[in-house]
C-alpha cells in the first residue's frame, strides 16, 4: 500500500494541476507516483483474488480453472 504522504502529495499535485498548472518537472512526478499508485492497488487486487475460493450451493469448489491455476503459478489474472 502506498504511504499517507505519497496519496497526499498526489492529490496536492491533482489540485495545483487543476488550478494553476504543474511544472514539467511536478508533472513527472505525478506521472511517476500514479504509476506506484496503479502498481500497488493491481497487487493488493491481485491478493484479494488469490483468496477467494468459489463454492456452490452442494459444497463444490467451482472456483474458475483460471484463477486457481494464477493461485498456483501466484500470477496475475490476464
Amino acid at each position: 500500500m502506498l504511504s499517507k504522504d505519497k496519496i497526499a502529495r498526489i492529490n496536492t499535485l491533482a489540485k495545483k494541476a487543476k488550478s494553476e498548472g504543474l511544472t514539467s518537472k511536478e508533472s513527472k512526478e505525478q506521472q511517476d507516483l500514479r504509476q506506484e499508485y496503479l502498481q500497488s492497488m493491481r497487487q493488493s487486487f491481485k491478493n484479494q483474488l488469490h483468496s477467494v475460493k468459489v463454492v456452490d450451493d452442494k459444497g463444490n469448489d467451482v472456483t474458475p480453472k483460471k484463477l486457481k491455476e494464477s493461485k498456483k503459478n501466484n500470477d496475475i489474472l490476464h
